[in-house]
C-alpha cells in the first residue's frame, strides 16, 4: 500500500539504492573514460568544459547531488514533487541499463558502465514496481 503521497517506505529505499548505484556507475564510466570512447558521453562532457574529463566529473556531479537532493527533500518529505522526480530517475536509469549492454554488443566489446548498467536496470525495475504500488505481475 502507499503512504505518504504516494511514496511508500520500498520506494524511498528503491531510489536511494538508484542513486548509490547511479554514483558506482559514474565511477566506472570515469575510471574506464567513458568521454573517451562514447560520442553522446563526449557531447553531454563537451557542454560542461572543453577538457572532457572536466565536463565528465561536472555532468555526473550534478547529476548525482541531484539524485541525493531528491531523495533528501521531495522523496524522504513524500512532497508532491517526488513522484515526477522519481519518475524522472526511473526512465534515465532504465534506458542506461538498456543502453550499455545494447551497445556493448553492437561495438562487440566493453563500453564503460556496462558492468554496472544492469544493476540500474534491477533497481530501477524494482522502483518502478514500488511507484505502481507493487500491482505489477510478471506472467500469469
Amino acid at each position: 500500500m502507499l503512504q505518504r503521497g504516494g511514496v511508500n517506505q520500498k520506494a524511498r529505499f528503491g531510489f536511494l539504492a538508484l542513486v548509490i548505484a547511479q554514483t558506482l556507475h559514474s565511477i566506472e564510466e570515469y575510471v574506464f573514460r567513458l568521454y573517451d570512447v562514447f560520442p553522446t558521453a563526449r557531447f553531454v562532457s563537451g557542454l560542461f568544459s572543453t577538457d572532457l574529463r572536466t565536463g565528465f566529473i561536472v555532468f555526473n556531479l550534478v547529476f548525482i547531488a541531484l539524485g541525493f537532493w531528491c531523495y533528501a527533500v521531495p522523496v524522504r518529505r513524500a512532497l508532491p514533487a517526488a513522484i515526477p522526480l522519481i519518475w524522472f530517475f526511473i526512465v534515465v536509469e532504465i534506458l542506461n541499463g538498456i543502453g550499455h549492454p545494447i551497445i556493448s554488443m553492437l561495438e562487440r566489446s566493453y563500453i564503460p558502465g556496462m558492468a554496472t548498467a544492469p544493476f540500474l536496470l534491477i533497481i530501477a525495475v524494482y522502483l518502478l514496481i514500488q511507484i505502481l504500488g507493487g500491482h505489477i505481475t510478471i506472467g500469469q
